[in-house]
């Protein structure tokens, strides 16, 4: 059973190959329209802010990349800026290192801002979906349980009734001895 999304995109990014790969996921229903902040948003709960390295430089000299970071730490859907490309994109920008990282550290730590990466526009619209699922999985309280996941039948049943208020190992054990 898939779970179906609704991607509402800026229609600035209409022509963006992030679009076009997010039109051909069966998961997305794409709907263009003029979003207030971001470029991307799945329902309402999370808006994407897409920068390719090159313009990550570009929007951190005209001071552009602050304006977002604090619209989109105030909308109302959780916000993240998707960084996409790769270290040689950044070369070509000649912007100091220490400048970027310092526009990042703003980002994340002052802003509150999730940073994710991507290495091209298919890979950001997979990761797109992919946190689309975990935040619809997070907000139903379906969290993963900490550790490793068991191999073989007696692990995992044994695993899936420690789960159970009241249930340890030795009851567990128990348990499937007895059924």
């Amino acid at each position: 059973m898939s779970q179906r999304f609704t991607v509402f995109i800026d229609d600035r990014e209409a022509a963006s190959p992030v679009t076009a790969a997010l039109m051909r996921m069966p998961d997305i229903r794409v709907q263009v329209q003029r979003l207030a902040v971001g470029d991307y948003q799945v329902d309402d709960a999370l808006l994407f802010e897409r920068k390719t390295l090159l313009d990550l430089t570009q929007s951190i000299k005209d001071g552009r990349l602050y304006r977002q970071g604090l619209r989109l730490a105030s909308a109302s859907a959780r916000g993240v800026v998707n960084l996409e490309g790769s270290s040689r994109d950044l070369a070509q920008s000649r912007m100091p290192r220490e400048a970027i990282q310092g526009a990042l550290v703003t980002l994340t730590l002052s802003f509150g801002i999730p940073l994710l990466r991507s290495a091209n526009p298919e890979e950001t619209a997979a990761l797109i979906l992919l946190a689309a699922r975990q935040g619809r999985a997070h907000a139903s309280g379906s969290l993963p349980r900490p550790g490793h996941r068991p191999r073989g039948k007696p692990r995992v049943q044994s695993r899936v009734l420690q789960g159970l208020p009241k249930i340890g190992p030795e009851r567990a054990k128990r348990l499937i001895d007895h059924f």
